[in-house]
């Protein structure tokens, strides 16, 4: 059995447990201001659904032929009720593992934030560029790709992107499953 140092064993639970916390809470968001819609709305996402005001967004979508946004990234979704799990099983390994070995039980951990990332821009630049030309407005927008972060806008409406807790979460995740990853490298991972 491996024995690890207390600074390994600390890592390795802040892993596990920024990981779990970011399964929790949303991902990222998108509000939209308009002049009809002055306390704006607002799309949560997580690993496993979209949330907020979604039907009023869709209900707006739908003229200018932006696809619904349940329909974005659906597959993603469902397989993360078993992706997501089965990422974050190979952690328990870490304690076991030989230090040659350690790096391959965090590394599904270090990819679920980078996945998710390209994940949501492939979809936003493929649903932006793919509008139904015989939506009622389909004349009126261009296709474009909506802003990932930061500021944006499509015709009278203004948006705002950003990560939520979630991806922060997920993020920090990643960070110290980077760290035990350079730590096996550098040979500074105890192990018996």
């Amino acid at each position: 059995m491996t024995m690890h140092r207390p600074s390994d064993r600390t890592l390795l639970f802040a892993t596990a447990a920024f990981a779990l916390l970011s399964l929790l809470i949303p991902w990222w968001f998108i509000s939209m201001h308009a002049p009809q819609y002055p306390d704006g709305l607002r799309v949560s996402v997580s690993l496993f659904n979209v949330s907020g005001d979604t039907a009023e967004i869709d209900d707006l979508n739908h003229y200018i032929g932006f696809r619904p946004l349940d329909t974005i990234a659906a597959t993603e979704r469902k397989m993360a009720w078993l992706a997501i799990p089965a990422a974050l099983l190979p952690l328990l390994g870490a304690f076991f593992a030989r230090r040659k070995y350690a790096w391959l039980t965090v590394l599904p951990t270090a990819v679920i934030a980078p996945v998710f990332v390209v994940d949501l821009v492939t979809w936003m630049t493929y649903a932006g560029h793919h509008l139904d030309p015989h939506a009622a407005l389909s004349n009126s927008i261009s296709p474009w790709t909506p802003n990932f972060l930061g500021p944006g806008g499509v015709g009278q409406f203004r948006t705002f992107a950003m990560f939520d807790p979630g991806f922060l979460f997920a993020a920090a995740a990643t960070i110290c499953a980077i760290v035990i990853v350079a730590r096996v490298v550098r040979g500074r991972w105890a192990h018996a």
